[in-house]
C-alpha cells in the first residue's frame, strides 16, 4: 500500500503544537486520538496475529521507547513490524529518515501525518508516536501509548519468545497501575510539565512534585533491586526511558536542574541495572536523543546547538545484586 503524499496535519513547532497550555500557564498533553484494541481473541475486530500490525515509533522519544522495550524483551520482532521515524520533527511532524529514501518502507509515506491522515481525513492534532497500524485494514488501530505496552504484554502472549519475563502478571497488576500512575504524572509527564510550563508558578509547581518523587523513589530503590520487587516489570519500564534522558536533556533543556541522576545513588543504579538488560540499552540512541530535543524544540532553543556532554558509563558495574525484594 502507498500513502498518498497529502496535505497531512501540518501544526507549528511550539508547545501547543502537542497539547494544550492551561489558564495558569500549565502543560497539559493532548489526549490519544484513536484507541482500537488487539485481542487475542479477536472481539474487538482486530486479532492478535503475527507480521499484521506495525510500530511506528522513534529512538529519541520515550514514550517509544517503552514499546521497543516491550517489544524486544517478549521476542515479537518477528510478530510485530518496525518503521523508525528520523530524530527530527519539524512543522510537519515526524518524517521517515533519509537513509531509507526519505519514505517509510511499509508505505511509502514521507510523513507519518500520511498515516494519521489515511485513517481519518479530518484529523487535525499532533501525530505521535508510537502507534500501531493494520497493514490489513490500511489505518492506525491506536496511538494509546499506555495500551500498546500493555496490548504486547497480555494480547500477544501466544507469539511471545520462551522464557520471556512476565512485565504484567496478574497478580500485581493493581499495584503495577499505581505506581505507573504516580511515574507518569510526576516523572514521564512531569519533565514536560516543568519543560514546557508557560509561568514561573506552573514549572516551579512541576519542578517540586518531580523532584519529590523523584527523593520517593530513590528511597524505594534503596531496599529493592526493582519497583516493585526483585524482577523488573511494566512500571520499570515505563520509568527506565525518563532516566535514560534525564541528564543528558531534561536537567538543561527542561530545567530540571535541582539534582542530577547521577546524584541519586541507588536510582543511578537501578538505571545502569536496567540498561545493562537486553531490551533497555539497545533502544538507547543519546545521539538521536539529543538531536531530537534540542534540534527539534527551537522555542526552549534557538540556536539548536546540541551539547556534547555529559560523559558518564552507563556500563560501570551497578552492584545491585544483593537486593532483593
Amino acid at each position: 500500500m502507498q500513502v498518498g503524499p497529502g496535505k497531512g496535519a501540518v501544526m507549528p513547532a511550539t508547545p501547543a503544537s502537542f497539547s494544550q497550555i492551561s489558564p495558569a500557564g500549565g502543560y497539559v498533553r493532548q489526549q490519544n486520538a484513536f484507541t482500537g484494541q488487539i485481542t487475542r481473541d479477536g472481539s474487538s475486530g482486530y486479532p492478535a496475529e503475527p507480521e499484521r500490525y506495525r510500530l511506528y515509533a522513534s529512538l529519541a522519544c520515550p514514550w517509544s521507547q517503552r514499546a521497543l522495550i516491550v517489544r524486544r524483551l517478549l521476542g515479537l520482532e518477528q510478530v510485530i513490524g518496525l518503521s523508525l521515524t528520523d530524530p527530527i520533527r519539524d512543522e510537519r511532524g515526524w518524517r521517515f529518515p533519509a537513509s531509507q529514501g526519505g519514505r517509510d518502507p511499509l508505505t511509502g509515506a514521507r510523513f507519518l501525518a500520511e498515516l494519521y491522515q489515511a485513517t481519518d481525513p479530518l484529523y487535525t492534532g499532533w501525530c505521535t508516536v508510537p502507534c500501531l497500524w493494520d497493514t490489513k485494514t490500511q489505518r492506525i488501530v491506536t496511538n494509546d501509548i499506555p495500551q500498546i505496552t500493555i496490548t504486547f504484554e497480555t494480547e500477544f502472549t501466544d507469539f511471545h519468545r520462551r522464557g520471556a519475563p512476565q512485565l504484567y502478571p496478574p497478580g500485581q497488576r493493581r499495584e503495577i497501575d499505581a505506581v505507573s500512575t504516580l511515574v507518569f504524572h510526576a516523572v514521564n509527564n512531569g519533565v514536560y510539565k516543568a519543560g514546557m510550563a508557560m509561568t514561573q508558578a506552573a514549572y516551579e509547581e512541576a519542578f517540586d512534585v518531580l523532584f519529590a518523587t523523584l527523593e520517593s523513589l530513590e528511597e524505594r530503590l534503596a531496599r529493592r533491586r526493582f519497583l516493585l520487587g526483585s524482577r523488573f516489570c511494566e512500571a520499570d519500564v515505563r520509568l527506565f526511558p525518563t532516566l535514560a534522558r534525564f541528564d543528558a536533556v531534561y536537567y538543561i533543556h527542561f530545567k530540571c536542574n535541582l539534582r542530577r541522576l547521577v546524584d541519586y545513588p541507588h536510582l543511578w543504579g537501578y538505571a545502569r541495572d536496567l540498561y545493562q538488560r537486553p531490551g533497555f540499552g539497545d533502544t538507547t540512541d543519546f545521539g538521536q536523543i539529543k538531536r531530537h530535543y534540542y534540534q527539534s524544540q527551537d522555542w526552549i532553543n534557538p540556536s539548536r546547538i546540541v551539547p556534547k556532554g555529559p560523559f558518564v558509563s552507563w556500563l560501570e558495574p551497578h552492584g545491585r545484586e544483593r537486593l532483593s525484594g
